[in-house]
C-alpha cells in the first residue's frame, strides 16, 4: 500500500445491533452463518447463549481459545454431530471428523505424508501446475469473464490430485471431483452444521448421494491407479489401512487440500483487484524471480506474497467457525459448560476483533510482515489449533504463495462488471457461488 492511500475494506455482512428473536436468528443461520453476530461480539471476550435449548460458549479471546482448545482439548474432542453427519457421507471415518481411537491411529498416517519436511518435494507439483495455469491464461480471449472460484478450484484440485495420486494423472479426474464437490457443498445447509436437530443433516445426506457416488467413483479409481511415491501410496505402505480407510483419507485430503486453498486464492485475487497498490507491491516482489515460476526455494524471498495470503486468511478464514461438544461438565475461564454443550472458537470474530487488530476490517497485508505490531498468540487461527490443527497448513501456505508469485507478475485479474462479491459460509467461506473476473495482462 502506498503512503497515504486508504486501505481497501472488503465486504462483510452488516452486524446485528439489537437482540435477534429466534425466528429471525434461525432465518439468518439458514442463509449465512456470518450474519448472526452482534456488533459488540467483535470486541468482547466471551459469548454465552442458548440456541434451541443447547448451551453455547464462544471463546472470543486468545486466552480462552487456548484454554478450551489446547489445555482442555481432551474435554472437547468431538466435533458437533451435525458437522459429522454433514461430512460423513463423503469422508466416512476420515481424519477430519473422526475422534477417539480411530483419530489417534489415523492422524500419524496422515501427518506423516503432509509433514512440513515433505513440502519441498510436493512444491515441484505446485510450481508445475502454476506454470501450466499461466500458459492457459495467456491464451484466454480478452474480455471474456472467467469464474475465478472455479478456476482456482481446478488449479488446487490438480495440485492435490498429482500430490496424492501421482503426477501422470490428468486434469479430467480432478475436474470431475471438483464439480461433484461444488454440488455437494451447495446442498449443505449452513445452520445444520451447528445447532439443528441431529436427524436433519442425515435427511440432507440422502439428497447428496449422487455427488457422493461421483466423488467416490473417481477417488476409488485414482487410489487403484496411484503411482509409487504418491502420498496415498506412502500412506498405504507405512500404515495398515483398509481400502475403505484409504478412500476416506484420500477424500479428506482432497476436501481439505483443494477446497480451502481454492477459496483462499479466489479471495486473494478479488482483494488484489480492489487494492492496486498491494497488487503492485506483490508484482514487484515476484518480478525478482526473472519471469520464471516460483519454486520452493524462493519462499523465503517472498514475504509480501505470504503476507497477502495470511491477510486473506485473516479476513476470510476458510473455516469461519470451530465447534466442539463437551464430553463432560467442565469450566472454561470460570464459565460452566454442561456435558453436551458447545464450545466454539470463531475465526470470523477473532480475526476481526477490535482489541486484537488495527483497522480489523481493512485489507492490510503489511500487518503480517516482519517488524509489524505483535499480536497475541491464537488471535490468528485459520488452520484451527491444538491437537486438531490442520496437518496441511504448510502445504496450503506454500501452494498459495507459489501460485500468486507465479501468476501475479504476468496477470492482473479484475472483477467483471456487475459482479457481486459477498462472503457466504457453507462448508467453507466462499465469495458467493461464482467469482467472475477478467484475466488481463499486468502492466
Amino acid at each position: 500500500m502506498t503512503e497515504g492511500a486508504a486501505p481497501f475494506i472488503p465486504p462483510y455482512p452488516e452486524r446485528v445491533t439489537s437482540r435477534l428473536k429466534l425466528p429471525e436468528l434461525l432465518r439468518r443461520m439458514r442463509r449465512n452463518l456470518l450474519e448472526i453476530w452482534h456488533e459488540r461480539q467483535f470486541s468482547g471476550e466471551v459469548v454465552e447463549t442458548r440456541i434451541l435449548g443447547r448451551p453455547i460458549l464462544v471463546c472470543n479471546s486468545p486466552a480462552l481459545v487456548q484454554q478450551a482448545f489446547i489445555r482442555q482439548a481432551a474435554c472437547f474432542e468431538r466435533k458437533t454431530p451435525q458437522m459429522r453427519h454433514a461430512l460423513e457421507p463423503l469422508v466416512g471415518d476420515g481424519l477430519i471428523i473422526s475422534d477417539g481411537l480411530v483419530w489417534r491411529e489415523r492422524r500419524p498416517a496422515v501427518a506423516a505424508v503432509t509433514h512440513a519436511g515433505r513440502i519441498a518435494d510436493l512444491a515441484l507439483v505446485m510450481t508445475e501446475v502454476a506454470a501450466e495455469r499461466a500458459a492457459s491464461w495467456a491464451t484466454l480471449p480478452p474480455g471474456r469473464p472467467t469464474d475465478m472460484l472455479a478456476e482456482m478450484g481446478g488449479l488446487a484440485a490438480e495440485v492435490i490430485c498429482r500430490c496424492v495420486f501421482g503426477r501422470r494423472l490428468g486434469a479430467q479426474a480432478a475436474a470431475e471431483v471438483v464439480q461433484a464437490f461444488t454440488a455437494y457443498q451447495s446442498r449443505v445447509t449452513p445452520a445444520a452444521l451447528l445447532t439443528l436437530p441431529d436427524w436433519m443433516p442425515r435427511l440432507a445426506g440422502l439428497r447428496l448421494r449422487p455427488q457422493v457416488r461421483a466423488i467416490h467413483a473417481v477417488i476409488d479409481r485414482l487410489v487403484a491407479e496411484a503411482e509409487p511415491g504418491s502420498l496415498i501410496r506412502a500412506m498405504a505402505e507405512g500404515h495398515a489401512l483398509s481400502p475403505r480407510a484409504l478412500r476416506n483419507e484420500a477424500a479428506t485430503l482432497f476436501l481439505a487440500g483443494h477446497e480451502t486453498t481454492a477459496s483462499t486464492l479466489a479471495w486473494a485475487w478479488y482483494l488484489l483487484s480492489q487494492a492496486p497498490a498491494v497488487a503492485a507491491r506483490l508484482r514487484t516482489e515476484a518480478a525478482a524471480l526473472g519471469g520464471r515460476p516460483a519454486r520452493f526455494e524462493d519462499l523465503p524471498r517472498l514475504p509480501y506474497a505470504r503476507a497477502v495470503v495470511e491477510e486473506t486468511l485473516r479476513l476470510y478464514p476458510p473455516i469461519p467457525m470451530l465447534a466442539r461438544v463437551a464430553q463432560r461438565a467442565v469450566s472454561v475461564g470460570g464459565h460452566a459448560v454442561p456435558r453436551g454443550g458447545l464450545v466454539m472458537a470463531v475465526p470470523w470474530l477473532l480475526h476481526r476483533h477490535r482489541r486484537l487488530w488495527e483497522a480489523p476490517d481493512a485489507f492490510m497485508p503489511e500487518r503480517f510482515l516482519e517488524g509489524a505490531a505483535p499480536r497475541p498468540r491464537h488471535a490468528f487461527i485459520p488452520f484451527s489449533l491444538g491437537p486438531r490443527v490442520c496437518t496441511g497448513a504448510h502445504f496450503a501456505l506454500a501452494e498459495a504463495v507459489i501460485v500468486l508469485a507465479t501468476l501475479a507478475p504476468r496477470f492482473a485479474p479484475r472483477l467483471a462488471a456487475g459482479a457481486r462479491v459477498f462472503p457466504v459460509a457453507r462448508l467453507t467461506l466462499r465469495p458467493g457461488e461464482t467469482l467472475p473476473m477478467l484475466i488481463g495482462r499486468a502492466a
